[in-house]
């Protein structure tokens, strides 16, 4: 074992030696940036001049500007918070009205933070990243702001009633961090704070009790993890009838993790299976999703323990079923309002909805709400005051809708719809099926003109993502009908192994060693669309972002001719090297480590930045990025770049500065992006 410890090291320093791109991971250096700016100059060239560039830049920056956009609902007892961006609030505005108002065709906001304003005022690009607010939550919030978009943040504490940043308040300066609020005077807080406080994976594992007008560095520490952890954080939940827990978070890697009770004798580990979320807290009843067996129930099972119970004794724990999967039903969400319990699933990938109520005897009975087939399902928010909520239906060809339910009636009402921001009429949707290589059954959407000749000519776009348990299923994308549908293009999304689809299990066969199988399937979903001459290789383009991204670099180099076009955006390329860029240790979990001699031998084996050869015809892809990214970072996407320089290999590349793990930090910037991937995209398998 020593021997291959020290064989390991060895190839490790000699791969770091002789790459010869490692100057381009110093994000920010003279040498790097100029090496950016004549990349984005030269492809900006060739885009630019294309004469279609124009009209989808407007046409992008019309559907995302569109006053008819929803104004996407954030309950709060009576009032409806939103946050909002357009041509006049670039950066966006926090904007509130009451319920009924909203309700009404033409709502009247009232502005209660306009960060163009505060960015001007403070010299700072601030992009907003949500709030932490004191329960019930309409007053004191810390508002979390973003420079650039970046993941760390600096947070302040904000007066919702008075609109205005509270005086002498509490302040947080820049870190990737946590704060919750323990009560008015008290938080509780994870972040840098200092030497040896960060994990491997740039998240603080060290929580704190600081209380008001106490100096930071005099806070008292209550808990920590340890540096090899992804990260440590707090949590507060509340419910309706009065109970409080305040839970402590160790996360060991991306999905095992500790979860510990904040009582007065200190933490108390709650004897909970590794793989688990709590997600919210209803009648003194903890719900929580399990991602593994445990107590002969059965992974992907959602269940509720007493809270009582559990503060008196956290090692023995009684769960009672709330909702137990099928062979093709699992559970995608689950929040409380005051006294109910709200819970979405994809039946096959379609989306269905249920009110949970507990009775007497401690068992919970359901009712399930009327929502159309063929759409996604989201829940959008919950009220903390009343069973009132509001969902969110969408699909490929079918606008968004807002619909308000109230849970203790089991009732649901549209109440908003977004009129059609494309032509959809000439278009239908069709769920079809591919076998990947093992023989398994990977089901997808087409979006096709309802003419379509199968003749293997249609300029096809396929996507997906395959990683994280993250479920990809039908959404009202105004920007792929106006700048794609409309103009004569295909759309397919593929549900691939890596997500959550079909459930834990779903994910769990492509964790690790076993990732070649979602590679697998999506290779056999685009060879599919070839066989039902839907496409051809000439007229095939695929696209994905961040873990998609790594999707996509795979894709290209195991099989350079099934695709005429690539959209990498976001990417992880480098997987030798993703552990030591950006956040990249914390995704360990789903990727494996090069410190595991088999995990190492299979990441080498898949990895697009070490697997591009030279004297390869690959297809030109177009690379995008973002320089503020400190999730996944911009390395991987310049390192397989400069390789393609390197082998004489075309390719388009893109990265702006704001952002962060996106297409933009505002809307301009996302139109921007679009009008390039679509120019692209018609140049590759339109011409």
């Amino acid at each position: 074992m020593r021997v291959l410890v020290l064989l390991l090291i060895t190839v490790l320093s000699f791969a770091q030696e002789t790459d010869k791109y490692l100057w381009l991971e110093d994000v920010s250096g003279e040498r790097s940036m100029a090496w950016v700016k004549a990349e984005n100059e030269r492809s900006a060239k060739v885009l630019e001049s294309d004469p279609r560039y124009p009209t989808l830049e407007a046409d992008a920056l019309k559907v995302l500007e569109s006053p008819e956009r929803l104004a996407t609902p954030d309950l709060n007892g009576t009032d409806i918070y939103n946050s909002w961006q357009d041509s006049q609030h670039v950066r966006g505005i926090l904007r509130r009205t009451t319920l009924a108002n909203y309700l009404t065709a033409q709502p009247q906001w009232q502005t209660v933070l306009d960060f163009d304003a505060l960015g001007k005022q403070d010299n700072e690009k601030w992009v907003n990243h949500g709030r932490s607010c004191l329960f019930p939550g309409n007053e004191l919030c810390l508002m979390a702001l973003s420079a650039g978009g970046e993941d760390a943040t600096t947070m302040r504490e904000f007066n919702l009633k008075t609109g205005a940043f509270v005086p002498g308040g509490f302040v947080l300066p820049k870190s990737k961090q946590t704060a919750v609020w323990l009560d008015k005077d008290t938080l509780l807080v994870a972040r840098d704070w200092g030497a040896g406080t960060m994990t491997k994976s740039g998240y603080p594992f060290v929580v704190k009790l600081w209380k008001r007008g106490q100096p930071l560095d005099q806070a008292q520490e209550i808990f920590r993890g340890t540096e090899s952890d992804v990260r440590t954080n707090p949590a507060i939940i509340h419910d309706g009838s009065g109970n409080q827990v305040t839970l402590l978070y160790r996360s060991l890697d991306f999905f095992d993790r500790e979860a510990y009770l904040l009582t007065p004798k200190g933490p108390a580990r709650l004897n909970l299976p590794a793989r688990f979320s709590i997600d919210d807290l209803i009648g003194g009843q903890l719900i929580v999703s399990l991602d593994q067996d445990w107590q002969n129930i059965g992974k992907g099972t959602i269940v509720s323990l007493d809270l009582k119970a559990a503060e008196k004794d956290p090692l023995h724990l009684n769960p009672t079923v709330i909702f137990t999967p099928t062979a093709t039903e699992f559970a995608q969400s689950a929040s409380g309002t005051k006294d109910r319990l709200l819970v979405t699933t994809l039946d096959n990938v379609q989306g269905r909805v249920y009110v949970y109520a507990r009775a007497g005897n401690g068992f919970w009975s359901r009712k399930k709400l009327p929502v159309p087939d063929n759409l996604t399902v989201r829940l959008i928010s919950t009220n903390w005051s009343d069973n009132q909520f509001f969902l969110g239906t969408a699909g490929f060809l079918t606008p968004s809708s807002f619909l308000l339910g109230d849970a203790s009636a089991g009732t649901l009402k549209q109440v908003k719809t977004l009129p059609a921001q494309f032509d959809a009429s000439k278009d239908l949707v069709e769920q079809l099926s591919a076998t990947s290589k093992d023989g398994t059954r990977i089901p997808y959407f087409v979006v096709r003109p309802k003419d379509m000749k199968y003749n293997g000519a249609n300029p096809t776009l396929l996507t997906a993502y395959g990683g994280f348990q993250i479920s990809e299923t039908p959404t009202y994308s105004a920007q792929t009908g106006k700048l794609w549908l409309e103009r004569g293009g295909v759309f397919v999304l593929a549900n691939i192994r890596g997500g959550g689809e079909f459930g834990p299990a779903w994910h769990e066969a492509g964790l690790k060693t076993h990732r070649q199988r979602i590679y697998d399937d999506f290779a056999a979903v685009g060879q599919d669309l070839v066989t039902r001459k839907i496409t051809s290789p000439r007229h095939l383009g695929i696209e994905g972002g961040s873990n998609g991204g790594l999707l996509m670099g795979v894709e290209m180099t195991q099989h350079p001719d099934m695709w005429n076009a690539i959209i990498i955006a976001v990417p992880l390329l480098d997987m030798l090297r993703f552990e030591h860029i950006a956040a990249g240790a914390s995704w360990v979990g789903e990727y494996g480590s090069v410190s595991n001699p088999e995990e190492r031998a299979f990441l080498a084996s898949i990895s697009p930045y070490n697997q591009l050869k030279p004297g390869v015809n690959y297809p030109e892809p177009f690379i995008f990025t973002t320089t503020k990214d400190d999730r996944v970072g911009p390395v991987h996407a310049r390192k397989f770049a400069a390789k393609m320089e390197e082998f004489d290999r075309p390719f388009l590349y893109d990265e702006i500065i704001e952002g962060g793990h996106s297409s933009g930090a505002d809307l301009k910037e996302q139109a921007k992006t679009s009008a390039f991937e679509y120019t692209y995209l018609m140049r590759k398998l339109m011409n």
